[in-house]
């Protein structure tokens, strides 16, 4: 079994969530790449990544969620999907930012200008064209009931079906990951 894990804004593919997904679930492979900054080169960077390893189910938080989102064809969970984040000005603001784990390419810092927003917004806007019966039937929301970050359930809801609420903020822990994420992923690959 295999598991392509995207992470959330400012983080890495060295992110604690990834590690903690494969202390909790040692029969499965996780996979956690690094996303690009730019949302042109990070969709289709993930959409090769996905035909390329034919993951058994992708998990996205926040962000990347958004881009699991569009990863049709798919199982998926998107925890505190963030699909609006061009508009998210307390968190996705111009300037520059640091990474919060290290990175592959060693990158400490990265920034976001305009026309990154602006990319942002153009995808944004097409996110949800594609959507097939499978994607309706196989894409499941976790939405922490703390989280004051994000609430994008009721757009989630507009398209799916299979949305559940959790003990949890918009930042995932262990006690999330235990009590709702792998749970569900254990369900979802009947393990």
């Amino acid at each position: 079994m295999k598991i392509i894990y995207f992470h959330g804004f400012a983080s890495s593919g060295a992110t604690g969530t990834a590690e903690i997904l494969r202390r909790l679930l040692p029969e499965v492979e996780v996979i956690s790449p690094d996303i690009p900054v730019d949302p042109t080169e990070a969709l289709p960077y993930l959409r090769n990544l996905c035909e390329q390893e034919q993951p058994d189910l992708i998990i996205g938080t926040s962000m990347g969620a958004m881009y699991a989102q569009q990863m049709f064809g798919y199982r998926k969970i998107l925890v505190n999907p963030s699909f609006n984040m061009s508009t998210l000005s307390k968190v996705f603001k111009t300037g520059e930012h640091k990474f919060l784990n290290g990175r592959k390419d060693n990158q400490k810092t990265f920034k976001i200008t305009k026309e990154i927003i602006q990319k942002h917004n153009m995808m944004e806007r097409q996110q949800f064209k594609g959507i097939t019966p499978f994607d309706r039937e196989n894409t499941y929301g976790l939405f922490g009931i703390h989280d004051t970050t994000v609430n994008c359930y009721d757009l989630f809801k507009k398209y799916y079906t299979n949305a559940q609420r959790f003990d949890g903020e918009h930042h995932l822990n262990e006690k999330a990951l235990r009590s709702a994420v792998v749970p569900l992923v254990k369900q979802i690959l009947n393990l």
